[in-house]
């Protein structure tokens, strides 16, 4: 049984059903209790959802108000006109991109067809509840919990399981070892999941900001694990351990000791493009096994020249 408990936007919710009523009620406005419905329609996970949701409602409300004006004020508040009346408020709403609103504008509309006469103190009533019920969920909806000290904290831990991983590559490149059991690539995998997430939140959450560097970094890191893990099998299953493996593990060891937000790929690929001449400069294999060790090796420098293109792209956390 999944443990009960309250969350954020429950807590929003429930404050906004009661502010919005109370304030209908003393506004002295009827059917005061329909504008904690708009409320709660109008309350999202994200406040640019929130302000979608608002014009969505807002435009849907306006074209159901002039179709019952034009529809029950001339011919007839009649069960067969407000079936017709729904007949052609769907496929409008649709063709304005405001579907979702559908169910908002439906409360307004029952409220002028058990009425029964579209007057102007209904409208200015009808108008006041739409402001209250959508401009408390605006209100509440405003406030967002502060996410970044939990994507930083994701940040560490995806840097952490990159030491780890190219640190176990160096292990093998050096003495052979093949203990590790890979389990930091699950790791920052399922941690880089979370961190997109929450970081595409923390842009839907701030009205002016159409990107986020969290974002980009932490799409940037996926993109360098699937180059790890599709390097992995070529660089721990060489035959044998050649000369070059200590030059590549003196690489490898050196970006594991500097794996950080900011950007150092230039110099790294400089670097490595000193491992590249002084890979040339050794020995020829002198059989088989040496020669696909050989070739492993360099396809894995190939591909690390990738993974540091990738993060060269970016212009850093720091």
């Amino acid at each position: 049984m999944k443990r009960f408990s309250i969350g954020y936007r429950t807590l929003k919710t429930a404050i906004g059903v009661m502010l919005a009523v109370t304030i209908s009620y003393y506004a002295g406005l009827e059917f005061y209790g329909s504008a904690a419905i708009l409320t709660i329609l109008c309350i999202q996970t994200t406040k640019k959802k929130s302000l979608h949701a608002v014009y969505t409602r807002v435009v849907a409300t306006f074209v159901v108000m002039i179709l019952a004006y034009i529809l029950f004020e001339g011919i007839s508040y009649h069960p067969l006109i407000l079936g017709i009346l729904i007949l052609l408020l769907i496929p409008m709403l649709v063709t304005l991109k405001v579907a979702a609103g559908f169910v908002s504008s439906a409360v307004i509309l029952m409220h002028i067809y058990a009425v029964g006469d579209f007057t102007w103190s209904l409208l200015v009533n009808e108008l006041g509840i739409m402001a209250i019920g959508y401009g408390v969920a605006l209100a509440v909806n405003m406030n967002m919990p502060d996410n970044t000290k939990l994507i930083d904290l994701y940040r560490r831990q995806v840097e952490e399981d990159y030491r780890v991983i190219f640190s176990e590559i160096v292990k093998y490149l050096r003495n052979g070892d093949a203990s590790w059991d890979g389990a930091e690539l699950i790791h920052a995998a399922d941690t880089l999941n979370k961190a997109k997430a929450l970081a595409y939140l923390e842009v839907e959450n701030h009205l002016t900001r159409k990107d986020n560097l969290y974002y980009t970094y932490f799409d940037m890191r996926e993109r360098q694990l699937e180059i790890i893990e599709r390097v992995l099998p070529k660089v721990t299953t060489l035959p044998v351990i050649v000369q070059q493996s200590e030059l590549v593990a003196d690489f490898i060891q050196d970006l594991a000791d500097n794996i950080h937000s900011g950007n150092t790929a230039s110099t790294y690929r400089e670097k490595l493009d000193i491992v590249r001449e002084e890979f040339a400069n050794m020995p020829l294999p002198k059989d088989h096994d040496t020669f696909l060790a050989m070739a492993g090796l360099y396809t894995f420098i190939e591909e690390m020249d990738e993974y540091l293109a990738i993060k060269q792209n970016f212009k850093g956390l720091q």
